[in-house]
């Protein structure tokens, strides 16, 4: 399989685990960008833009991005804070009163981009039309009890997240998430992602589906804990109410799913376009503006949970809205942040090394935090910063 694109000299290695994904771990279509101190010094895509069909991945192939979407989205709120519109200590009740119902009047703005809201389920889900109703969303949460008392501890809220967010964010600033993105990160970052996919870049956006990882021989089959795997096979567990907040599964290549603004699960990028994010808010990306001031950057990286997550089952680390650095998800360092989609997609960044990364696939794996062809990529990044 052909690998196309451009690595810096010293950045080979991600060369080499990218075309190893095709050869090795079954990718139909992909793309990573690296970006270092604001240049760009990985740029690779190969195989199909569809993962049922045989039209080539072109250089500027978009896919749906999931929970990476996550990412974008909570960098709203940190500039709404950085601007001083926002406190992050205030009661979420002080911007939308509505939800103080159910016990929820303590609940913080810090708790909600930290997954310690405890709204991670709906007692009636929503279908994937209702989801797409900002309003409706908004008042599913609203009106829903928490599952543990707000700020006592931390679950990962998979849909409702999205919801959370979204309207917070509206009650604050009066425009759409999406919106908000479109006009204040992706326009003065240069960055190719959209929150709420709009008609004239419906072309270029791959379709996307479920795909399995082929047999390695000799590889001994891994099996997820015990713990884990109950949690994801009862109907009544956290873990499968949070994931089933939308009812049926939506369909990711629908049209109208894209056309929506649900932050938690449909964003849509180019790998250049999630990377080049990151890179605006730790730097300034070639042609871009930066986002993030270095203390919303500190403040982005601080710990806000830690431990057994009431929700994947297993131990994560928040800050305040982005995945840090563990042993349930593949970054690059402990200075790390940023999130991944569930079954393949990454963006980070890590201050440190000065490094931003963006990785996106049309082909998902039953993979939640941690797709080991992503974990390859960024193994590789490591190996090249290291020697560099």
């Amino acid at each position: 399989m052909d690998v196309h694109g451009t690595v810096a000299a010293g950045f080979e290695p991600v060369r080499e685990a990218f075309a190893r994904n095709f050869e090795a771990l079954g990718e139909r279509g992909a793309a990573v960008a690296v970006y270092r101190d604001g240049r760009k010094v990985v740029d690779l895509w190969g195989g199909s833009r569809d993962v049922d069909g045989g039209a080539p991945w072109e250089p500027g192939t978009a896919q749906i991005v999931r929970s990476a979407t996550k990412g974008v989205a909570a960098a709203v709120p940190l500039m709404l804070w950085q601007r001083g519109e926002l406190d992050l200590d205030a009661p979420v009740g002080a911007y939308w009163p509505e939800f103080k119902a159910a016990g929820k009047d303590r609940t913080l703005v810090r708790d909600l981009l930290a997954h310690r809201a405890g709204v991670p389920v709906l007692d009636r889900p929503l279908t994937p039309a209702e989801a797409a109703d900002p309003d409706l969303g908004a008042a599913a949460v609203a009106g829903q009890a928490p599952v543990w008392r707000p700020g006592t501890d931390h679950g990962y809220h998979a849909q409702t997240y999205g919801w959370l967010i979204g309207e917070l964010v509206r009650r604050v600033t009066g425009r759409p998430i999406g919106a908000w993105i479109a006009e204040e990160i992706a326009g003065p970052a240069g960055a190719d992602l959209w929150l709420g996919l709009p008609e004239r870049e419906r072309a270029r956006v791959g379709r996307v589906g479920q795909t399995e990882a082929p047999a390695q021989p000799g590889a001994l089959r891994t099996r997820p804990k015990r713990a884990v795997a109950d949690a994801y096979a009862d109907p009544d567990s956290l873990t499968r109410r949070a994931f089933a907040a939308i009812t049926p599964l939506p369909d990711e290549n629908d049209p109208a799913y894209r056309a929506a603004a649900l932050p938690a699960s449909n964003g849509i990028a180019t790998a250049d376009g999630l990377a080049r994010f990151y890179a605006s808010l730790i730097g300034e990306p070639d042609g871009g503006r930066r986002l993030f001031a270095p203390e919303t950057v500190r403040i982005a990286r601080e710990e806000r949970s830690a431990g057994a997550d009431r929700v994947l089952v297993v131990n994560t680390r928040f800050g305040l809205g982005h995945m840090l650095h563990g042993a349930a998800s593949p970054l690059l360092s402990p200075a790390s942040f940023g999130h991944p989609g569930r079954g393949g997609p990454l963006g980070f960044a890590d201050p440190e090394s000065g490094i931003a990364f963006g990785y996106v696939t049309n082909g998902f794996r039953s993979s939640v935090t941690a797709d080991p062809r992503a974990q390859a990529l960024v193994r590789a990044v490591r190996t090249a910063t290291t020697a560099g």
